[in-house]
């Protein structure tokens, strides 16, 4: 049975005219009326997605799959999977697991804006929606989950893993790129998956990357010479030395088994993967590309560098948020180890950790 499409106008561009058993919302059509930066829509679907995963039994997706899946989701499955005691115990689970208040409340968020969205469309009752908004989770841990604080010493190991892991020269030359934009211009790897070859300019006789960063905030990044130089040797590899690079065109780029490179953008899961590979590779241990954002803020800070400086480079909104972002790294604590020495307690050496 074909259904009739007419009650709501809105309707036609965001639900797929199949039969019933196989209604589908196009939640990425839905979304941008209600969550207009991009570093959030992506937010959302992947919460989405890791709802779906854990309540309706689904395969985790990632980078242009999570967007075929969530432009066509199944809505017997979205009214199977949403209702308050589900959502509740889920949100319980997320608490369990370590999750931090910041991505509790960005994951209740996702969900009830999808409940919404779909009362809105006539395709989950309004008794639903309202019961979803109404649930608060357990009380979470402030902050983010805190992560990796990588030394300088260990930043050096996983960049020169990235290009160890490598299976070509471009791959090499790319990863390489990647890693140290991440470790020295602190970039999300939203934003330097977003980045254009046209953000790149010089001012004031300078070498600067216009970042995209949240809230569609923008800034300029003075880039460091030898990333410069990095980057130099990409674009001639990118272009194998015909012309420039589309200006529009994405920064850095997946690349070919056989090592040539594609004209596609690497996605933001893209650049999570070569940064995981690579610490896994170098020994250093699970570390996430926020980690490394995290560990630039942390080495300024221990070298003195002036917060206002740390800031304009984290590209905070003011100096209050970045004392708020450096206050949750694990700040050096002495106090024991300046008493153990007064004690005298024997020192063996370094202990093996693992």
């Amino acid at each position: 049975m074909t259904i009739r499409l007419s009650r709501k106008r809105e309707r036609s561009a965001l639900i797929a005219p199949t039969p019933e058993a196989n209604l589908t919302f196009n939640l990425v059509a839905a979304l941008p009326g209600r969550a207009s930066s991009a570093h959030t829509q992506r937010a959302y679907f992947r919460w989405i997605d890791t709802y779906l995963v854990d309540i309706a039994g689904w395969k985790p997706s990632a980078g242009q799959e999570r967007i075929w899946r969530m432009s066509a989701l199944p809505v017997s499955v979205l009214v199977a999977s949403l209702s308050a005691p589900q959502f509740r115990a889920w949100l319980g689970r997320l608490v369990q697991g370590g999750h931090g208040r910041q991505g509790i409340t960005q994951a209740r968020a996702s969900i009830t804006t999808l409940a919404s969205l779909l009362a809105e469309a006539g395709l989950l009752d309004d008794y639903t929606s309202a019961a979803m908004s109404n649930v608060r989770p357990p009380k979470a841990e402030d902050g983010q989950r805190p992560g990796r604080w990588l030394s300088p010493e260990q930043i050096k190991l996983l960049i020169a893993a990235s290009q160890q892991i490598a299976t070509s020269d471009n791959q090499a030359l790319r990863n390489h790129l990647i890693t140290a934009l991440l470790c020295t211009m602190a970039l999300r790897r939203e934003e330097l998956a977003a980045a254009r070859w046209s953000d790149l300019s010089v001012q004031n006789d300078r070498v600067v990357l216009r970042v995209h960063g949240k809230g569609r905030k923008t800034a300029m990044i003075d880039v460091p010479r030898p990333v410069m130089q990095l980057i130099s040797s990409w674009r001639r590899a990118v272009t194998a030395g015909s012309s420039q690079p589309a200006p529009e065109s994405a920064l850095v780029r997946r690349i070919w088994k056989g090592g040539r490179i594609s004209k596609g953008p690497l996605t933001a899961d893209g650049i999570w993967f070569i940064v995981t590979d690579s610490a896994r590779a170098a020994a250093i241990g699970h570390v996430a590309p926020h980690d490394l954002r995290r560990s630039v803020a942390g080495a300024l800070q221990e070298a003195g560098t002036p917060i206002e400086k740390i800031s304009r480079l984290l590209r905070h909104s003011n100096v209050a948020v970045t004392e708020r972002y450096l206050s949750r790294l694990p700040q050096r604590n002495e106090g024991a180890i300046l008493m153990s020495d007064m004690l005298g307690l024997e020192d063996d050496g370094l202990p093996d950790w693992t």
